[in-house]
């Protein structure tokens, strides 16, 4: 039987990387972003880090006055970054990691260990009536304690799965997208919706496409780079006809 139809979530981050490393206004995420929903986007994320050295407060303000589709604000547990998303009241707030020296999230969200800090970021957040996620690795620990924090959405870490299919390391890579597999079906059976993200390309998206209860996928870095030699509508329109095919041929 076909899967249900599956959610792409555009991340535009890195359209206003490339702005930032000059100035000025050109490339514009929010241009991205409108035109990712031309090409199929179900959603368009973008992270608001500490330090901005991508997405601005502007940004923000703009995708949330001028874009149709729903906003996935990634963000760190911090009061600032609590008092915008309460301030804009985006459709979902994805909590993730956050170190001033990575140059992009390097893991999941560590929920187990950071539970006591956490667990009022998710609270007050669903009070106000957003969405809450949290970005993790596909581990059982992580996902039940996800769960008793009352988070509506988990997402799956899927880098070290990618990052092995680049070194064309075999075993590695069936080894962590089973971890995938399982941590799919756990958050199911927990009653969580279940998201993936994080280094998927072409070659990487097919088989985690393809697994049961994924209901979204988090896609941006791969997708700006893309664009840079086929255009972002071409892009877009190209992964979603893969995550298309792989579920109907689940």
């Amino acid at each position: 039987m076909p899967l249900a139809a599956l959610r792409l979530g555009v991340n535009i981050d890195h359209v206003a990387t490339i702005r930032n490393a000059r100035g000025g206004e050109h490339p514009d995420p929010v241009r991205a972003a409108k035109q990712a929903a031309e090409s199929g986007a179900d959603g368009i994320t973008a992270h608001l880090r500490e330090d901005r050295r991508h997405i601005t407060d502007t940004d923000i303000d703009r995708l949330m006055a001028e874009i149709d589709l729903p906003l996935n604000l990634e963000m760190a547990a911090t009061p600032e970054m609590l008092d915008i998303a309460l301030r804009h009241k985006p459709h979902a707030v994805c909590i993730v990691p956050e170190k001033r020296e990575e140059r992009t999230t390097e893991g999941g969200l560590d929920v187990a260990a950071g539970h006591n800090h956490i667990a009022p970021y998710v609270r007050q957040l669903g009070e106000a009536g957003i969405r809450v996620s949290l970005f993790i690795e596909p581990d059982p620990v992580q996902i039940a304690v996800a769960e008793a924090m009352g988070a509506a959405v988990i997402e799956l870490h899927t880098g070290a799965y990618c990052e092995a299919a680049l070194r064309n390391d075999t075993a590695e890579t069936a080894r962590l997208f089973q971890k995938i597999e399982i941590g799919t079906a756990e958050g199911y059976a927990r009653g969580l919706e279940v998201h993936a993200g994080h280094g998927l390309t072409y070659d990487t998206v097919k088989p985690v496409a393809a697994i049961a209860h994924i209901a979204e996928l988090n896609i941006g870095h791969f997708l700006i780079g893309e664009a840079i030699f086929r255009g972002l509508r071409e892009a877009v329109t190209t992964m979603r006809g893969l995550m298309v095919e792989a579920r109907a041929q689940r």
